[in-house]
């Protein structure tokens, strides 16, 4: 039934689902305290002024939710792909000429979905998936990944070593690195000047898949006139410390959502502890707030 929703959503205009999408996501502001408070409080951790960011960043994260009909099952000639402009796709074939593979790593930062469909249009790419909590939206999930030189690899250790291999191959995989990992696949690693647990895959990736990391954005334009994707090469060498790798790649990240603060989820449980982890040395053994 949902799956069938979202196709006949698809077929409205994006600038219609978007600002529909907006409604929703101020609504939820105004209507879940937890909601609420985690924002203005990662938005306040951050450094910008809640009053002034957070309905913003609201309606955003609402944006997001309205345009996947579109995004995920909108196929041909009207695909939200043909409505990219993208900026620095030289980085990307330039690791390609060296016979590398190209790690792309996409923070939870305008429409991140796209980014992925972009670089199935040059090549094939693996991303790692992991599957909804709710079993009735699997079948959604799975069905708006299904298109041509995308495929997915599981969250586990058959899903890195499936893009070990694509790696190997010159092949492009791609991760959400500000997404939280489980305990033992990750470190304390300061996020805009707090603790967060930090995935060390990219690192590894890199040093066993003789890949190179490409950063991706894809921002959101206005009034449904589809999207900015810019590509560049990550600023420095990776540490060969973990640590200290996770980092650089948070430190990165930092700078591409500074860019655009209010098309970042910052609702998203960024710095949760992962059952069973070690708490973050700043908090001195205490829980951190969700």
């Amino acid at each position: 039934m949902l799956l069938r929703v979202f196709r006949w959503l698809s077929v409205l205009p994006l600038g219609l689902l978007q600002a529909l999408g907006a409604a929703l996501g101020l609504l939820v502001y105004a209507l879940s305290g937890v909601y609420r408070q985690r924002l203005r409080a990662h938005l306040q951790q951050a450094g910008y002024d809640p009053q002034r960011l957070a309905r913003k960043a609201a309606a955003h994260a609402g944006r997001m939710v309205g345009e996947l009909p579109v995004v995920w099952f909108r196929r041909g000639a009207a695909a939200p792909v043909h409505r990219v402009e993208v900026i620095g796709k030289e980085h990307v074939d330039a690791v390609r000429a060296e016979g590398l593979g190209v790690l792309y790593l996409t923070p939870h930062l305008g429409c991140f979905e796209i980014s992925a469909q972009m670089a199935a249009l040059w090549g094939p790419i693996t991303v790692m998936f992991r599957p909804p909590r709710k079993r009735a939206l699997l079948p959604l999930a799975l069905a708006s990944r299904q298109r041509h030189n995308l495929a997915t690899a599981p969250a586990n250790l058959a899903g890195v070593r499936q893009l070990l291999r694509a790696l190997r191959a010159g092949e492009a995989v791609g991760l959400l690195p500000d997404q939280a990992p489980g305990n033992g696949e990750g470190v304390w690693a300061d996020f805009f000047g707090r603790p967060a647990y930090t995935m060390t895959l990219p690192a590894r990736l890199v040093q066993l898949g003789k890949a190179r990391i490409i950063l991706a954005s894809a921002l959101r334009q206005p009034s449904g006139r589809g999207y900015v994707l810019t590509l560049e090469p990550f600023p420095e060498p990776l540490d060969a410390d973990p640590q200290r790798a996770a980092t650089q790649i948070n430190h990165a990240l930092e700078a591409l959502i500074r860019r655009a603060p209010e098309q970042y989820l910052w609702a998203y449980n960024r710095y949760k502890r992962p059952a069973g982890a070690e708490p973050p040395p700043a908090q001195h053994g205490e829980e951190l707030a969700a």
